[in-house]
């Protein structure tokens, strides 16, 4: 209970953090005023940052989006080599690219889009929940299975077409109103724990299980789409950190 107190006191703070200074900024006051007290035997609090490939479902042409990810972490042991694994994703993109144009309804902007591309920039605040299972001689690798959920923030359809350098026109068309505001799936991985500082370096498969899509009479928006994506992450761990 003691733990879990200072993770409810510690979230909105960090949330704060993260999104209103940069990063190292962040790490530096985080550091100070929470690191040592978070941290102990069976608590691991941390930065938690790295690029994920996303995907979507559901579209006949399209193809993987590359974006930067940066959250926070924590590790609670459960028992022995067993622990919960979570945290948030406060920066976390996904959609695809290249998807093929749709008409915006305005005969200048078809006439200058349509022979280009779309890229879908979907933002979340995701929210990781796995257990957390280290092995190995000296417990430095470790497997995670579980899933995540997330609270949709922005959502784009960036219009792209080259007139004299590569997508040097483009038009933002906002989507929200077409995008449900929650989405959730499966998640797991593996990763491996660094002795000495204990940073953890870890890949993530996430297997998204809901249609994002509301229902619609606009053809362009009218079908069922999923979200995937894979994270490469390096895990961070503020203040004391813990250490076999």
């Amino acid at each position: 209970m003691k733990n879990l107190s200072k993770i409810l006191i510690a979230i909105p703070l960090l949330i704060f953090m993260l999104t209103i200074y940069h990063t190292a900024q962040s790490q530096i006051i985080i550091s100070l005023l929470l690191g040592d007290k978070l941290n102990s035997p069976n608590l691991e609090f941390g930065i938690e940052g790295g690029l994920n490939r996303s995907f979507l479902s559901g579209i006949e042409e399209s193809e993987g989006f590359n974006h930067f990810h940066l959250g926070f972490y924590f590790d609670i042991r459960l028992k022995n080599d067993l622990w919960l694994n979570t945290g948030v994703r406060v920066k976390s993109n996904v959609g695809a690219r290249k998807i093929a144009p749709y008409s915006l309804d305005d005969p200048e902007l078809d006439a200058v889009f349509l022979e280009g591309h779309i890229n879908r920039d979907i933002r979340y605040w995701y929210v990781p929940v796995h257990l957390k299972y280290r092995f190995g001689g000296n417990k430095q690798f470790f497997v995670n299975v579980g899933g995540q959920i997330g609270l949709r923030n922005k959502a784009d359809d960036i219009f792209y077409n080259t007139v004299n350098d590569k997508d040097d026109v483009t038009f933002k068309l906002d989507i929200r109103d077409h995008i449900k505001r929650i989405d959730a799936g499966l998640s797991g991985g593996l990763g491996y724990k660094f002795k000495g500082n204990g940073m953890n370096l870890g890949a993530t498969y996430y297997l998204g299980l809901t249609n994002i899509m509301k229902t619609t009479d606009l053809a362009q928006y009218d079908y069922a789409s999923r979200n995937s994506s894979m994270y490469i992450y390096l895990d961070i761990p503020i203040g004391a950190g813990y250490r076999e």
